[in-house]
């Protein structure tokens, strides 16, 4: 688990600036050049990589890292992933309508 997490850290730093291309992505191409510094102490390699993994937890690195798209999807494929989270959204959506309600409901003390 570890040496996955850190090996695909050394991928996405030895990535091209691709922020140029997308300059939305900015913020997390500067996100990911900070980078996580981990001391290593008395020569306890397991122990530092255990604290850079709840660095990186912490961070949102490693959603970044699990996020990250290591295979070429099919358009058919991204147009069912859109159209599943577009589905997913107008229902969480409305599920925040229906419950903004009711609660508007409990303090009028309707």
């Amino acid at each position: 688990m570890i040496s996955s997490v850190a090996k695909h850290v050394s991928t996405i730093f030895n990535r091209p600036n691709v922020a140029l291309l997308n300059p939305l992505s900015w913020e997390q191409q500067l996100q990911q050049w900070r980078g996580i510094r981990v001391k290593v102490r008395n020569n306890n390699l397991d122990q530092a990589l255990f604290l850079m993994q709840r660095k990186m937890q912490s961070s949102g690195m490693e959603r970044l890292i699990k996020r990250e798209q290591l295979h070429h999807i099919k358009n058919s494929e991204k147009r069912v992933l859109a159209r599943k989270l577009l589905e997913r959204k107008l229902r969480s959506q409305d599920l925040a309508r229906k419950l903004k309600s009711i609660l508007i409901k409990k303090v009028r003390g309707l």
